[in-house]
């Protein structure tokens, strides 16, 4: 019994824990206005998501459980986590249409709770029925399929088969980091991210990156089997862009990284085909 215990506890599948208990905090923290807070535990749940393969495989501690607990945990941290932060902040926009900028400089957090709250209130009691924040939903349940699919699919050893669920959330975590930026209201910058968070916006949006997860569509898997440039270039130019991009676009960074991703696997893809 306690060898059973200590290859269940060891200190891969502990990160893997860390990693959903991140992605339970931030979901406590959308439902209870404070969407401006969400993503920082997400970003702490990416770095134990990639800590514990790299530990297992450190440690030859790499099993079927792993596997197994390391998808449980990324249903909850780059599926639902997500999916609740856009819910909120839908059903805020959809209530209190005349704050175009949300937050600002001040989390007005007790303000979107009430509005989330009252949302809920009648969702359930069918008094003020408006189901297009459950467009929402689409990303852990997209998310749920994707990681399953993952599971299954030998193809992806050395390449991933549609969006991967933690860059994904990186896209929409991006959102209230932008939101919550303070921009001149007037400036163009707070112009964009309002039309980008209107509500029939950020519907299309989610049905787009939700597709995207299970899409038969090859992306760039950045893992490292040597440091070669000629065998790792695309990931080199990737990663250099990615340091520049945090550097100088900052709050932007996250949406056009996420993007940049999907454009930079694309030609990767076109240039391995021309070269066979």
């Amino acid at each position: 019994m306690f060898k059973s215990l200590t290859s269940m506890f060891n200190i891969p599948n502990l990160l893997t824990i860390f990693n959903m208990v991140c992605g339970i905090c931030s979901i406590i923290l959308s439902l209870n206005g404070r969407v401006d807070l969400a993503p920082y535990p997400l970003f702490l749940a990416l770095v134990f998501d990639y800590l514990d393969g790299f530990v297992a495989r450190l440690l030859k501690q790499q099993g079927e459980l792993g596997k197994q607990l390391d998808s449980l945990a990324d249903v909850v941290s780059f599926g639902l986590a997500p999916g609740m932060m856009m819910l909120v902040i839908m059903t805020y926009g959809i209530y209190y249409p005349e704050n175009p900028h949300i937050w600002g400089l001040i989390p007005d957090h007790m303000q979107m709770k009430a509005i989330y709250t009252h949302w809920c209130e009648g969702l359930i009691s069918g008094s003020d029925i408006n189901l297009l924040p459950l467009v929402s939903l689409f990303i852990p349940v997209f998310s749920m399929l994707r990681l399953a699919k993952f599971n299954i699919d030998t193809r992806q050893s050395d390449q991933f088969i549609g969006l991967p669920t933690p860059a994904n959330t990186l896209f929409f975590c991006s959102f209230p980091i932008l939101m919550s930026a303070g921009f001149d209201p007037h400036g163009i910058q707070q112009s964009i991210i309002d039309q980008l968070t209107q509500p029939w916006s950020l519907v299309v949006i989610i049905l787009v990156m939700s597709f995207m997860l299970i899409m038969e569509l090859p992306l760039l898997a950045l893992k490292f089997k040597n440091f070669n440039w000629a065998d790792n270039q695309m990931r080199f130019v990737f990663l250099i862009t990615c340091l520049l991009l945090i550097v100088f676009a900052r709050y932007w960074s996250l949406p056009i990284i996420v993007i940049l991703y999907i454009f930079i696997s694309i030609i990767d893809n076109i240039t391995k085909k021309q070269s066979k």
